[in-house]
C-alpha cells in the first residue's frame, strides 16, 4: 500500500465494550491495546455497562466495529439487547459485531443467526482478530 493510500484510508473505529456484571476486563484491555497498535481507533466502554449504554456509545462514537467482551455467561441475554438497540437506531447493518469471551459452541450459531458476525473465544490470536476486522469492517 502506498503512503497516499494509507493517508486517504479512513481509520477503522472500534468500540470494546464490557457489558453486564462481568468484572474481568484484563482481556478487554489487552485487545484494546492490540487494536490500537494495529492502527485502529479504539473506544473502551469501561466495566459494567448496560446494553443501552453500549448502544449509545456505538451510535455517538460512530464506530465501525462493536466488540462485546463477555465472560459472565450472560451472552444470550445481553448480546441480543445490544443488537436490538443498534437496530432501533438504524445502526446495525453498517457495523461489524464481534463477541469475545466464553461462549459455548451450542450458543454460537444462535448469536450468529441474530447478527453477530464473529465470535472469538479463549485462545483466539490477536492477529486473527485484527485480520478479521481489516477484511470485514464495513466501508462507510
Amino acid at each position: 500500500m502506498s503512503v497516499e493510500q494509507e493517508q486517504t484510508e479512513r481509520t477503522i473505529r472500534c468500540l470494546v465494550a464490557k457489558v453486564g456484571l462481568d468484572g474481568h476486563d484484563r482481556g478487554a484491555h489487552v485487545i484494546a491495546r492490540a487494536l490500537r497498535d494495529a492502527g485502529f481507533e479504539v473506544i473502551y466502554s469501561g466495566l459494567h455497562r448496560a446494553p443501552d449504554e453500549v448502544v449509545q456509545a456505538a451510535v455517538q462514537e460512530d464506530v465501525d466495529v462493536v466488540g462485546i467482551s463477555i465472560l459472565s455467561g450472560a451472552h444470550n441475554t445481553l448480546v441480543p439487547k445490544i443488537l436490538d438497540g443498534l437496530k432501533e437506531y438504524d445502526a446495525f447493518d453498517d457495523r461489524l459485531i464481534l463477541v469475545g469471551g466464553i461462549v459455548p459452541d451450542d450458543d454460537q450459531d444462535e448469536l450468529r443467526d441474530l447478527g453477530v458476525d464473529e465470535i472469538f473465544g479463549p485462545g483466539a490470536s490477536m492477529e486473527e482478530m485484527i485480520d478479521y476486522i481489516h477484511e470485514n469492517a464495513p466501508e462507510r
